[in-house]
């Protein structure tokens, strides 16, 4: 019997959805909105998949996420699948704080703790609930079902997600460690596992997008992770700093009179291998490379150099590296990436298969050769499937 479920990833001003029968597994049909509520013309591209496939575009004022959510509503209605068979929506929801710690069903009490949350993600968080309240609205029905992307993370080790700051400010402001990407990281991870026959493994999940984290998995349980309170810091990404020593921003203030949200904007916007190197497509960044440009050659080193740093660090707290695994645009697709990474782990005992590197796939594969002391692999993630598992895990489970 099939079990579609809608998952929905709402931004300010745009919608990602997928409809995925959680059953087989087969994704059913998907679609983007863009220009919500920026005063031009929105735009709806709706894709269908399963029996009448085709491909629909519509162009429509969209003044806020509940004309949006109509509009693709209908487009459900007109050309498939069918919405009335919908089991469960999945809102990919980006801070739950610390008080979502798993998948959760969505209701006034919980949107409301969303709300009071939003201080934490106050560019993430609004939309989302914009969506979730929109989506209740049109699908009255139909249970919905939070998916955090901090959970996989609530339950670090106080050691890892306590910031060496006074105690009651933090309590006060609730400033910790919460990580981001945890669908990714915990998808991924299991995977892994599954791949290699391991439950007990001790592995590194490299989540490399134009957003980019790392994360640290002791037997399915997560010890550490690059990310923070925000999604700035860790890793060199696409357009944020990564680490960087926090005195910069004072700095910046007291030498070019910045403003906090000026500062912002650097660090989280025209920074990262934008800021090192004019482009935030690694595959620009490789054939500027490839074409003697010194300057991409140095944001190079720095991405890796960062990776390789905290893949150290990692091996370390988890008392043993049994697998890294890479993931997400960059992880997946640069051979590149994944070459100058692990040349440098050589302490480590990896050892590349240059061959496999070299092949695309969209299969979870082993990169590394038998000789390898860790096994490297290259997995595909797939957050939309694994919000599906998660709502008919929860539903199964109610």
């Amino acid at each position: 019997m099939s079990k579609p479920i809608l998952v929905l990833n709402c931004g300010s001003s745009s919608i990602k959805y997928q409809m995925i029968d959680a059953e087989s597994e087969e994704l059913l049909a998907k679609g983007l909105v863009q220009r919500i509520a920026t005063g031009t013309t929105g735009t709806i591209d709706h894709e269908v998949l399963s029996n009448n496939q085709g491909e629909y575009h519509v162009d429509q004022e969209l003044p806020d996420h509940e004309t949006a959510l109509a509009k693709v509503f209908d487009l459900f209605r007109e050309h498939g699948p069918n919405l009335d068979e919908t089991v469960a929506v999945a809102h990919r929801t980006v801070h739950g704080g610390d008080k979502f710690a798993a998948p959760t069903l969505i209701d006034n009490e919980v949107v409301k703790t969303l709300r009071e949350l939003s201080p934490l993600a106050p560019l993430h968080n609004p939309p989302g609930i914009a969506g979730i309240q929109a989506a209740r609205k049109l699908l009255p029905n139909i249970p919905h079902v939070g998916i955090f992307d901090t959970a996989f993370f609530v339950n670090l080790p106080a050691e890892a997600y306590t910031y060496a700051m006074d105690v009651g400010t933090a309590s006060q402001t609730k400033i910790r460690k919460y990580g981001f990407h945890g669908t990714s990281h915990q998808y991924v991870s299991q995977q892994a596992a599954k791949l290699l026959g391991r439950d007990d493994l001790k592995q590194i999940v490299c989540h490399l997008g134009n957003g980019a984290s790392m994360s640290a998995v002791d037997s399915g349980h997560p010890i550490e992770t690059s990310m923070g309170l925000t999604p700035l810091p860790g890793l060199v990404m696409g357009t944020r700093t990564g680490d960087i020593d926090p005195g910069i921003i004072g700095y910046l203030h007291r030498e070019l009179g910045w403003t906090a949200a000026e500062i912002d904007t650097e660090l989280n916007k025209r920074s990262g291998m934008l800021g090192l190197t004019g482009h935030t497509d690694m595959r620009d960044v490789q054939s500027a490379i490839d074409a003697g440009d010194k300057r991409a050659r140095l944001g190079m080193d720095v991405y890796v150099h960062r990776l390789v740093f905290y893949i150290g660090g990692y091996a370390a707290l988890l008392g043993g590296l049994d697998a890294i695994t890479f993931t997400a645009g960059v992880g997946e697709n640069s051979s590149e990436v994944r070459a100058e990474v692990c040349e440098r782990l050589g302490v480590f005992g990896v050892q590349l298969d240059e061959q496999a590197n070299s092949i695309r796939s969209k299969e979870p594969r082993v990169i590394s050769t038998p000789e390898s002391k860790v096994k490297v692999l290259v997995i595909p993630t797939n957050e939309e499937l694994a919000m599906a598992r998660q709502s008919v895990e929860l539903l199964a489970s109610s």
